[in-house]
């Protein structure tokens, strides 16, 4: 496996678990970053589109799908661009930025890894 396609893969193991918590816990998971808890179905259905996003992070790593990549590093530093958006605007707190940070920081190691692959 390639060091992009490795990228991809943690990436989605960090999904998984996410995911899970989002589904069955999804409040233990607000608290832990201090945000306000819900009842809303909305909060599981962004751990359902997780979960999906996981597999589909998951079979691009273990295909090599490399073609795919670029997309994959640019959109998970988009996260981090609305989750600041989000907290600016009032709609969420600070602690959101934080899973922007880590999409962002993968984003970049999979861009990284890239760049590195082409030379």
């Amino acid at each position: 496996m390639s060091n992009s396609s490795k990228t991809i893969y943690y990436f989605s193991l960090y999904l998984f678990p996410l995911s899970l918590l989002l589904l069955l816990a999804p409040n233990f998971l607000l608290k832990t970053f201090m945000l306000p808890p819900t009842d809303e179905v909305w909060i599981r259905v962004v751990g359902m589109l997780v979960f999906f996003l996981g597999v589909i992070y998951y079979n691009a790593a273990r295909l090599e799908l490399h073609s795919i990549y670029k997309v994959f590093g640019y959109n998970r530093i988009g996260v981090l661009f609305f989750f600041i958006v989000f907290v600016a605007l009032g709609w969420s707190e600070w602690p959101l930025i934080l899973f922007g940070v880590i999409d962002a920081a993968a984003g970049l190691w999979t861009l990284s890894a890239l760049k590195k692959e082409s030379r």
